[in-house]
């Protein structure tokens, strides 16, 4: 399971920023904690919807634009 399984966005849901998908975490908001050295047990503790693949595939994201490329997020099916 890829990253763009996990994480998608929503203009309805944060202004259209990637969050994992389900929630209305943001994916700035884990790699804040993370670059602020909150550890991962303490990231799932503060955000008990989240899971380890979520924080890798947040990770993973991130690692993706850094790459200067063009990322396309999945959209929502519409009902």
């Amino acid at each position: 399971m890829g990253w763009q399984d996990r994480i998608t966005t929503d203009l309805s849901i944060c202004h259209g920023r990637a969050c994992i998908k389900g929630t209305r975490i943001m994916v700035s908001v884990i790699l804040d904690n993370l670059a602020a050295r909150v550890s991962e047990a303490e990231i799932l503790q503060s955000y008990p919807t989240l899971t380890s693949a979520d924080i890798f595939a947040a990770i993973n994201y991130a690692a993706e634009l850094a790459r200067e490329q063009i990322v396309l997020l999945p959209v929502p099916a519409t009902a």
